[in-house]
C-alpha cells in the first residue's frame, strides 16, 4: 500500500513539475522589441483598446486600434484639424487571414488565422526622421502561439506613411458610429 501511495505522489510531483514547466517558459510577447527599438510592452492592453477603423486587402483583414491619448486626439478633429497627434499616440493594426464563413446566411469574409500586430507609436524625440512615429511589426505563429519581431526593419516613415504626411502619417481616420 505504501508503495502504490509513493508512486501516486512521484506521478502528481511530476506532472506538477511539467505544467509548472510550460507555465515558467510560456511566452511573455511583451519581452519582444523590434530592431528599431520598439518594445511590444509599450504596447500592453493593445487588446481593449477603442477602433478606429478596419481594413481589406486581399490577403488580410485588419482591425485598427488605439490607445486613449490617440483616440482622444481623433475626437479632437486631430489630424483634419491640421494639428498632428501628441507623443504617446499610439495604433496598432491586428491582421488576420480571412476565410468565408460557413454559419452566416450570407457572403461574408470573416478573420481566420491572427497573423501580426503593426504598431505605431509618437515620440518627437525618438523618431525625429519619420515625422515622430516609430513603426514596428510583430508576427504571430499559430503552430507556437508565439510572437517574434520581425527582423526587417519597419521604416514606414520614410516609405509607405509619406503618402500621407499630411495627416500626419496616418491612413485610416476615426469611422463615425
Amino acid at each position: 500500500m505504501k508503495r502504490k501511495n509513493l508512486l501516486a505522489i512521484v506521478v502528481a510531483a511530476t506532472v506538477a513539475a511539467v505544467l509548472g514547466g510550460a507555465a515558467v517558459y510560456a511566452q511573455d510577447k511583451y519581452a519582444l522589441q523590434s530592431p528599431a527599438g520598439i518594445a511590444f510592452s509599450d504596447f500592453k492592453g493593445y487588446e481593449d483598446w477603442a477602433m478606429v477603423s478596419s481594413a481589406r486587402t486581399d490577403e488580410v483583414l485588419k482591425v485598427i486600434v488605439a490607445n486613449p491619448v490617440m483616440i482622444e486626439a481623433f475626437k479632437s478633429g486631430i489630424p483634419g484639424n491640421g494639428q498632428p497627434f501628441p507623443d504617446g499616440s499610439k495604433i496598432a493594426k491586428l491582421q488576420w487571414k480571412p476565410k468565408k464563413s460557413t454559419e452566416a446566411p450570407f457572403v461574408v469574409d470573416v478573420p481566420d488565422v491572427f497573423t501580426q500586430n503593426f504598431v505605431m507609436e509618437k515620440d518627437s524625440k525618438r523618431f525625429p526622421n519619420s515625422g515622430g512615429w516609430g513603426y514596428a511589426l510583430f508576427n504571430y505563429d499559430p503552430a507556437s502561439d508565439k510572437f517574434t519581431a520581425d527582423p526587417s526593419p519597419a521604416d514606414c516613415g520614410h516609405t509607405c506613411h509619406v503618402a500621407v504626411k499630411a495627416k500626419d502619417h496616418i491612413f485610416h481616420p476615426y469611422e463615425k458610429r
